[in-house]
């Protein structure tokens, strides 16, 4: 019905995106392009021992033929939530779908009518959809400011969350999360971490952020994604077994859906085997991530935060809009990098940036050669 009313509205709205050019179209990126993009920190997506589990597995059932409640479950799958849980030295963890489900299903089922969720204003949108999903009162808090955090607890009942991500996914830098375990803990306070994209990264063995300083005693629950170190899919709860066992009964994102497929179960099963044997390519990536911010802070007109960890936004000086981000990735694209632009409603009006991830298979060479070629589309976009 193109002339219906809702047609207009719809086509008006897009309209709309384009005009801004902040229109979302799906891409096939360019075979052979470096990858300065994908959330594949260590590779592990490729690794053998994950191919080779996947391929072992495939031999088996396709799916799982149901949600866990019913014919979903497996022993595989319990095996691996109770190596979770050991691995990240939690009482328990809970397998979800994606890091989205698991957000969503912690968030709309724990807190309750009458509780206080504070977040993180940068939290990530499953953080803020799950938020939603809740009957609890919420307020967002300024990025990293405990000072602000505090004036929002003046105005909080009932059990109080606070939300943040140990590494933030648009700008790269971290959570104070020391500081936010001892005003938690001080307050009383219910301290829930998404370690989405420090899950495999950071501690001796890839255990995250909150192993890595020492703070699981002081995290109510952590959400571990699998769909970035991992070079998997899906995400687990981690935290206490009776939260383990509440979300069980009451989480509708886990309750309604069908579970992982064996073929997801093997593989992350092999990856977490593999990641004790990663401290090389950990090591390497931390090397590259500082290499790759005084690289391009060289270049003029640049700016990459001096606080930004394996994820970097890069941000232009003279804040060009849009159009012109997109222009410089596409150009940066054609020379063989493959680089994103990150424009509104992604980030807010005015922050537009390319946001370049690193990987341990990154090289010097490959972060000297963007960096070449971002000074030149820079000149060519502002001689135009």
């Amino acid at each position: 019905m193109p002339d219906s009313p809702l047609h207009q509205r719809l086509a008006q709205q897009l309209a709309q995106r384009d005009a801004d050019s902040t229109r979302r179209r799906l891409t096939q990126p360019a075979a052979g392009l470096v990858d300065f993009s994908s959330n594949d920190y260590l590779g592990l997506s490729r690794h053998a021992a994950l191919q080779a589990a996947i391929q072992q597995a495939a031999t088996e059932a396709a799916g799982s033929t149901g949600s866990r409640l019913l014919t979903g479950n497996s022993a595989a799958a319990e095996a691996l939530e109770a190596h979770l849980a050991q691995f990240h030295r939690a009482e328990a963890a809970l397998l979800f779908n994606s890091g989205y489900a698991a957000n969503m299903g912690f968030f709309s089922a724990v807190p309750r009518r009458g509780d206080t969720i504070l977040y993180d204003e940068a939290s990530h949108a499953s953080v803020k959809d799950g938020i939603r999903s809740s009957f609890a009162t919420a307020w967002s808090f300024r990025h990293n400011d405990l000072a602000d955090l505090e004036r929002r607890l003046a105005r909080a009942t009932g059990a109080v969350f606070v939300a943040v991500e140990a590494l933030y996914s648009m700008d790269g830098d971290m959570a104070p999360l020391p500081d936010l375990a001892n005003f938690c803990r001080e307050q009383g306070l219910y301290l829930v971490v998404d370690e989405a994209h420090s899950n495999g990264i950071y501690g001796p063995n890839g255990e995250g952020l909150v192993v890595a300083l020492g703070l699981g005693a002081d995290v109510f629950a952590r959400i571990l994604t699998f769909g970035k170190a991992l070079g998997s899919q899906g995400a687990a709860v981690a935290g206490p077994a009776i939260l383990r066992d509440y979300l069980l009964n009451f989480s509708r994102p886990f309750i309604y859906t069908t579970a992982l497929p064996p073929l997801t179960i093997s593989g992350l099963t092999a990856a977490y085997q593999v990641l004790p044997q990663l401290a090389a390519e950990r090591k390497q990536l931390f090397a590259l991530s500082e290499h790759l911010k005084t690289t391009l802070n060289q270049v003029p007109g640049l700016h990459v935060p001096s606080g930004s960890h394996i994820i970097h936004p890069v941000f232009f000086l003279d804040k060009p809009g849009p159009e012109v981000v997109r222009r410089i990735a596409s150009a940066a694209q054609q020379a063989g990098f493959d680089v994103r632009p990150i424009v509104s409603p992604t980030v807010p009006v005015g922050t537009e940036r390319l946001r370049l991830i690193v990987h341990s298979h990154n090289t010097e060479a490959e972060i000297d050669g963007l960096a070449v070629v971002l000074r030149t589309a820079l000149q060519f976009v502002y001689q135009i």
